[in-house]
């Protein structure tokens, strides 16, 4: 009994080797197989005289199920079901909101867009040429635009700045014991200037802020400095408070000291023309200091971050 089964599970062996994997070719080394493959197995296991018949009747052995020529086929991946999709008619962006939340976003968005509207506005009566509303409403326009949104076109100019103007500013320390120093000069533009050298992101604020400062004093005020229209006042504070920022900055005061005066110049150098050209500028340093400011505490701390 035991050869019998051995033979048995060589017939077997024959008739599975003989049948290819599901779906792949059907070559002579792999095909389907047929009657006479069973026939030819079964003559092979009688002809050692060991084998005996597992099935009943005639006709050969019986395969079972466990001995099918082709193997199960794979359960389908279990697909997804259509009712979990999107609905595409569902609300999105602010309708998705409740109405609490609906009418807060609407109203967020409606300040948004006049404050913007308003701007462009102010903006526009600013650089257009003079009209009825600039005439009686100047002043207004004014106090919006100046100092942080100034407009000029000098980019366009048919002759640009040809000049380095650097802003410098030293200051009187009262030390912690009472005393008064005098600090060095700061070169305040130089400073601005390094920390955007080579970046791929320069900050506009390094860019503009202490130069527009500068541009708003010097067109408000004559070769005295004194001022000559309203922005006077205006321009003078405004440069004094980002000047006490950046001696902040710069813990110019040192170690329990307070920054009691300070003191703001120019510098300001012609930019050489090119070897090709036959114009002639002073490469001497134009120099202009302004008197002694008094730091107000308002300075301190409306100039702080």
């Amino acid at each position: 009994m035991g050869t019998g089964s051995s033979s048995d599970a060589r017939a077997q062996t024959a008739i599975v080797c003989a049948v290819p994997a599901q779906g792949g070719p059907a070559t002579p080394e792999h095909r389907p197989a047929t009657d006479s493959d069973i026939s030819t197995a079964t003559d092979i296991s009688t002809a050692t005289g060991t084998g005996t018949a597992t099935g009943t009747g005639t006709g050969g052995p019986r395969l079972s199920a466990t001995d099918a020529p082709y193997p199960p086929a794979a359960e389908p991946a279990e697909r997804a079901d259509p009712g979990e999709q999107a609905d595409p008619t569902d609300p999105a962006g602010i309708t998705a909101l409740s109405l609490p939340y609906q009418i807060v976003a609407a109203l967020a968005l409606a300040v948004v867009a006049v404050a913007a509207c308003v701007h462009l506005g102010m903006v526009f009566l600013h650089v257009a040429p003079s009209n009825t509303v600039t005439k009686k409403h100047g002043r207004a326009i004014d106090e919006w635009v100046y100092p942080e949104f100034e407009q000029n076109w000098m980019l366009f100019a048919p002759n640009p700045l040809q000049q380095n103007i650097s802003v410098q500013v030293r200051a009187e320390v009262r030390t912690p014991d009472g005393g008064i120093r005098t600090t060095g000069w700061y070169d305040l533009s130089a400073m601005d200037g390094a920390a955007i050298d080579g970046s791929l992101l320069p900050s506009h604020t390094r860019q503009n802020e202490l130069r527009r400062a500068w541009e708003l004093y010097v067109g408000s005020h004559d070769s005295e400095n004194r001022p000559t229209g309203q922005r006077g006042d205006l321009a003078e504070r405004y440069l004094r408070r980002i000047v006490v920022l950046r001696l902040e900055r710069e813990d110019a005061a040192g170690p329990g000291g307070l920054v009691e005066h300070i003191q703001v110049r120019s510098r300001t150098t012609n930019v050489p023309p090119p070897e090709w050209s036959e114009e002639k500028v002073s490469d001497k340093p134009i120099v202009r200091e302004l008197p002694w400011w008094k730091v107000a505490e308002r300075d301190r701390t409306e100039a702080g971050p």
